[in-house]
């Protein structure tokens, strides 16, 4: 397999639209005019993926004060979306993307190494989308644990 093309700031962000955890479509022209962090994820409810999402939660008020907005995006279905929203209080929007479309054009799916092998699969990916749809920051291969202070040091949030 190789390796999807990485976006780079500047770039213009893929556009999408996908369910939430109600169901409900999100696309990102939605945000058109604001800045929204996306973050993509391989799993809701395992232990990384709800560290990092609670870290999310945890700096919401501070992010959106700043003016930036948070959308998470992994290939789990809206039902089990809905659960790990709710099991964490998360109060941003969590985005299904199953067939790995969305994940793929950010090329935040494709080959990594885990525990010494490769496999493919979600590569954790952050990036800032500015208020004219365009990456402003792109961040591949991010860990769960502290990326979120390290992304608000980034943008001085």
């Amino acid at each position: 397999m190789t390796e999807n093309r990485r976006l780079s700031p500047g770039d213009a962000a893929p556009a999408f639209t996908l369910p939430d955890a109600d169901g409900k479509d999100v696309s990102l022209s939605d945000y058109r005019g604001r800045k929204v962090i996306i973050y993509f994820y391989p799993a809701a409810s395992t232990p990384g993926c709800t560290k990092q999402a609670c870290d999310f939660r945890d700096s919401l008020a501070e992010l959106n004060e700043a003016g930036l907005e948070v959308i998470g995006i992994s290939p789990d279905k809206p039902a089990k979306l809905a659960k790990f929203r709710d099991a964490e209080a998360l109060t941003f929007p969590l985005l299904s993307d199953p067939d790995k479309a969305t994940l793929q054009a950010y090329g935040a799916f494709g080959e990594k190494t885990m525990y010494g092998k490769t496999v493919t699969g979600v590569i954790r990916s952050t990036f800032l989308v500015d208020e004219s749809g365009k990456i402003e920051v792109a961040q591949y291969n991010v860990r769960a644990t502290g990326h979120v202070a390290k992304l608000r040091r980034d943008l001085s949030v």
